[in-house]
């Protein structure tokens, strides 16, 4: 079953080397590799040159956005491919990690996607002393944030059971193409409308609604120099902090169902009064953020409609992801 690997970069010359080392390196077969830049002003656009094939790399004359870039390199490698890895440059794969996503998939047809353990990067010259995890696949708590499960705790082998989880992480997630072409939407596999940030949430949300799982393969293992953290943000640029505004509301007014939304309405609220309030009072580059939401909201409705017209898991079944 071919496998095609997406990475997306901008501004990534410091870690693009070891993660296409990484790719190369793997014991799956076959695979085709496949990368857009995003127009990087760095040094990425010459090591790529160095590193890759000119049929691999594709260069855009303007910062597309992870969601468009990702588009355009699944769009461009169907039907090809059965799988699709979606892979952020700051990761280093461990030798086997496709084969054995691969190989779990393969053994659940429902299964559209499927994450690793990501483990941390403790910096540029090596690893932490102590393993600590980055993700184990996406988590949703009743005031519908998302958050990676397990971030930041040392792993003592808590998550070494296979299991279900909600969605994978987009820095390392491999999506089965039959459930991309199944949740795709107006031609968008990820939302477009986020532009980065959260569309991974997205796509997990969406392919829930459609009655597609996500498996989490504990043995399959990958390292992630993550640097988007909530403890993060008041260090992290005004950008990232305004797509992260935006695209809460967004991700909730797209898929969220009237009885979801009643159920997890107190703490729900509870929180958007929280990031209201900070935005409003502290983080004022971010205003434009929720008015995006007045503004993209036509444009929301009518996908909102389209994933509504298909959703085959009931109410009741998605709420006991928000709840355990």
């Amino acid at each position: 079953m071919p496998v095609t690997v997406g990475v997306v970069t901008w501004n990534s010359a410091s870690v693009i080397e070891a993660c296409l080392a990484s790719v190369r390196g793997q014991t799956y077969a076959p695979i085709t590799l496949r990368i857009a830049d995003n127009a990087s002003s760095d040094e990425t656009r010459k090591l790529l040159e160095q590193h890759t094939t000119p049929d691999e790399r594709r260069y855009f004359p303007e910062n597309r956005g992870f969601s468009a870039a990702h588009n355009a390199l699944i769009a461009a490698s169907a039907p090809t491919s059965d799988f699709y890895l979606a892979l952020n440059p700051d990761v280093v794969l461990m030798p086997d990690f496709i084969a054995r996503l691969v190989d779990a998939m393969g053994r659940e047809p429902r299964a559209g996607s499927a994450t690793g353990k990501l483990l941390r990067v403790a910096d540029a010259n090596g690893y932490a002393a102590h393993d600590i995890i980055d993700s184990t696949g996406i988590v949703m708590l009743p005031s519908q944030r998302h958050l990676d499960r397990g971030a930041d705790r040392e792993d003592t082998g808590q998550y070494a059971r296979a299991e279900e989880v909600f969605g994978a992480s987009g820095a390392a997630a491999l999506y089965r193409r039959a459930m991309l072409e199944d949740t795709q939407v107006a031609g968008e596999y990820f939302d477009e409308d986020f532009f980065a940030y959260r569309e991974d949430a997205d796509l997990a949300w969406r392919a829930q609604l459609l009655g597609w799982s996500c498996l989490y393969v504990p043995d399959a293992i990958a390292r992630h120099g993550r640097r988007v953290t909530p403890e993060r943000r008041a260090a992290l640029p005004p950008e990232i902090n305004y797509y992260s505004v935006r695209n809460r509301f967004l991700l909730r007014l797209k898929n969220q169902t009237a009885g979801h939304a009643m159920r997890f309405l107190v703490p729900a609220l509870a929180r958007d009064l929280q990031v209201i309030g900070y935005v409003l009072l502290r983080e004022h580059q971010s205003v434009g953020a929720l008015r995006d939401v007045i503004r993209l909201w036509p444009r929301t409705w009518a996908k909102r409609r389209a994933i509504m017209a298909r959703r085959r898991k009931p109410t009741r079944e998605m709420i006991r992801w928000f709840t355990s």
